[in-house]
């Protein structure tokens, strides 16, 4: 029933994200994810990835089949496109693979079983619509706000240093090479995200189950909150605002090598199409959540999830994306989050529920401190800067705190279970 209401809720959600983009003129999520059945598709990448997911319930032989009809259908398609001169892509076999798992699954499959496929497939299908869903998303944040608040961010940003101007500089000294990594980083992030979250559930063909709590459900309530702020906290980011990317609308062009003045914030107009995507940094929390997820990991992969979230933070500053505000509000955005999960999981444990209250408490202070007190944040960097860092230095500890009690509880409750169970076994005479 809870999957059920979950599908039914979901699936409303994307009619009306539809519906609103048909208003717009342009095609919705739906729409835009049917046609990758057949058409090119925007990302191979992430087609192959979301399948992968899916490979999880599988077994090693069914892998294999599943991986060969994707790649033999893909190779069938590129022939077909090269030969009438259509656009290049692939991803089309691993969609059409995990659709026809669904298939498979409602007719073939029957109780438990036809509930871990259903389950593994709404994985796969919930990251590519996930992906579907933000476009268009950010496409209503920029018709539907026609003012964004970059001044308010930027004046203060001041106390922190104007870290988006640093960073900037940083990048533009390192050349083409480092320019290359920090975007491979930054577009390839939902592929490591793969990659964490298919170590976590390595174990789901054998146990026939899905862990309690992994890096997907994280990184899903990420995507579906975080565009909820955009809307009540419009932010267009240093590149657009104070750089050349803003064309028209731009203050002027500072970024990355003159700080901005500070002056009376206000409320600035922007143009129609530029995403309202900034405030909180959601490229920094699901860096955050890879790392975070990565830390029981192989020591390969902890690293990984290390230079991941340090990659992305040098990208999301120094591509000019994002104000060092937006970073703050987006770590405490995604340990609130993670907390919340977890806490569920654990039924609502009481330490768990102050954790999530305090984290969205500072995550409201935060943006409320950005929009009303900026020129007193300007005016006095050595006193409100370290404050703000300060107060997501508070939810990181924690969080750390709280992760550590429940590991003790499990570990302890681990060890306890197996002695009661040797205890009520007859003995054997």
């Amino acid at each position: 029933m809870l999957w059920v209401a979950v599908s039914a809720v979901a699936l409303g959600f994307l009619v009306a994200l539809e519906i609103a983009a048909r208003g717009y003129g342009v095609r919705g999520p739906i729409t835009d994810q049917a046609r990758e059945v057949v058409f090119a598709p925007k990302s191979g990448t992430v087609l192959y990835a979301s399948m992968a997911l899916m490979l999880v319930v599988l077994t090693w032989r069914q892998r294999f089949i599943a991986i060969g009809a994707a790649v033999g259908i893909d190779l069938v398609f590129w022939l077909v496109r090269w030969a009438v001169g259509a656009e290049m892509m692939y991803g089309n076999g691993a969609l059409l693979v995990t659709l026809g798992c669904a298939v498979v699954a409602l007719t073939r499959r029957t109780g438990r079983e036809r509930m871990l496929l259903l389950q593994g497939v709404g994985l796969a299908l919930l990251l590519v619509t996930g992906r579907k869903t933000g476009y268009t998303w950010l496409l209503i944040t920029s018709k539907t706000r026609p003012t964004v608040l970059d001044q308010y961010v930027a004046t203060a940003d001041q106390a922190l240093g104007n870290p988006s101007w640093v960073a900037g500089r940083i990048v533009e000294a390192t050349g083409a090479a480092g320019f290359r990594v920090l975007e491979f980083v930054y577009i390839q992030l939902a592929v490591m995200a793969v990659i964490v979250a298919l170590y976590q559930l390595r174990n789901v063909a054998v146990e026939r189950r899905f862990p309690r709590h992994h890096l997907v459900r994280t990184f899903l309530a990420i995507g579906l909150l975080g565009p909820g702020i955009y809307m009540i906290f419009p932010v267009v980011g240093p590149i657009f605002a104070y750089g050349a990317d803003g064309g028209q609308w731009a203050l002027a062009e500072l970024w990355p090598n003159t700080p901005p003045p500070v002056a009376i914030a206000q409320p600035m107009p922007f143009d129609e199409f530029t995403p309202r995507n900034c405030m909180p940094s959601l490229h920094t929390a699901w860096a955050t959540a890879i790392f975070i997820h990565s830390r029981k990991a192989p020591q390969a992969l902890r690293w990984a999830g290390t230079f991941w979230l340090i990659a992305t933070l040098g990208a999301t500053l120094g591509f000019g994306y994002h104000y060092g505000a937006d970073i703050v509000a987006g770590v405490v955005f995604t340990l609130t989050i993670d907390a919340g999960l977890r806490t569920l999981d654990h039924g609502w444990d009481r330490r768990g529920v102050q954790l999530v209250a305090y984290g969205a408490a500072v995550f409201v202070g935060l943006l409320l401190s950005y929009r009303y007190l900026s020129m007193e944040m300007a005016a006095h960097p050595w006193v409100f800067g370290p404050l703000v860092v300060l107060s997501m230095v508070s939810v990181i500890y924690g969080y750390v705190r709280i992760n550590k009690r429940w590991e003790r509880l499990a570990a302890a409750s681990s060890v306890h279970v197996p002695q009661q169970r040797r205890e009520q076994q007859p003995e054997l005479v």
